[in-house]
């Protein structure tokens, strides 16, 4: 899989009508950079908003609408306080980026309070047992996510330059809150990885031979550096099967794996293995840090591997060491 098979708005007409709003929404989204995932969403919620209130315009609704339509996903259709607080983005974006409507009441909408749950660890041994169900690409990307402690979108857009088998360590390029980080390249991956970016490679001259070969780039490279889109180095990791088209340009080219294969691997290995935790990739990245705190490593660096901004997110993890009820022994034993 590719890109996402989700429709574009088509151009619009020189000196046509103005666009429409949610076509000013993604306009805007663009224009400040922000990514294609946050793109569908702003307009996805956005586009709710509106159809909630019966197609009116957001410049005739303020705070009482906006409250009844978050109020409609909690109460009536159950969503998780991360999702309300998803959509009071969208729509904040909406009246300030879009509508540029200076109206005091933006700040004064409550946000949905999510509960602290500890997340779900794995122990060393169901994560060695949900491994050995692995094999191929899925197998060795799991491996990195529980090795590296990446994200799984941080592995799935990992470039051959980020890697180093010198150093023995990978960027982590524009990670989350756009911060780039090093972390440990696992040594018992390296000939195996060094295997797989072999057959890559001869993937991407196939493509330079087919008049492809080109990847997407940040910021502008690609305007910035012409020649760097075909670059080996620039080129994924982990490249999709197939050619697709680019749902922003318009361009064929090579995208990186669909993410969600990798959520289905994981989710076969699990149960495959007979472990009844619900466990997903970033399990994984969860398991890493645990592991490393109960092998001694102190917080900080493990805070850093992590790309976390503050110690007090890497602390959660104290919380979930394998000591068994906080180390304490029941009065029972």
């Amino acid at each position: 899989m590719g890109w996402r098979n989700v429709p574009d708005y088509p151009p619009k007409p020189p000196g046509g009508s103005p666009p429409k709003l949610l076509d000013q929404v993604r306009d805007r989204v663009r224009r400040l950079g922000y990514a294609k995932r946050t793109e569908l969403s702003y307009v996805h919620w956005a586009k709710r908003y509106i159809l909630f209130h019966g197609k009116r315009h957001p410049r005739d609704m303020g705070k009482q609408e906006v409250e009844a339509f978050l109020t409609s996903l909690a109460v009536e259709r159950g969503v998780a306080a991360a999702t309300q607080n998803l959509a009071l983005a969208a729509i904040l974006f909406l009246y300030r980026e879009v509508l540029a409507a200076p109206l005091p009441w933006l700040d004064d909408v409550a946000r949905a309070k999510r509960p602290a749950r500890l997340p779900v660890v794995l122990t060393r041994s169901e994560v060695q047992s949900i491994l050995e169900h692995t094999d191929g690409t899925a197998g060795m990307m799991l491996r990195l996510l529980y090795g590296t402690g990446m994200r799984l979108m941080e592995c799935v857009r990992l470039r051959v330059k980020d890697v180093d088998f010198a150093l023995h360590q990978i960027t982590v390029r524009d990670g989350k809150g756009g911060k780039d980080r090093v972390t440990m390249l696992p040594r018992s991956l390296a000939v195996s990885l060094r295997a797989h970016l072999a057959q890559v490679k001869s993937l991407h001259d196939t493509d330079l031979a087919a008049g492809y070969g080109a990847v997407w780039l940040p910021d502008a490279l690609a305007v910035k550096y012409p020649n760097a889109a075909k670059a080996w180095g620039w080129q994924y990791v982990f490249p999709a099967a197939g050619i697709s088209t680019d749902p922003r340009s318009g361009e064929r080219r090579r995208h990186h794996v669909d993410e969600k294969q990798l959520q289905r691997q994981m989710r076969k290995a699990v149960l495959a293995a007979g472990i009844a935790k619900p466990a997903t990739p970033h399990t994984l990245r969860h398991s890493f840090a645990t592991h490393l705190l109960e092998g001694g490593y102190d917080i900080r660096t493990v805070q850093e591997l992590l790309g976390h901004a503050d110690v007090s997110t890497t602390m959660i993890y104290t919380h979930v060491l394998n000591r068994g009820g906080r180390g304490v022994v029941s009065p029972l034993d």
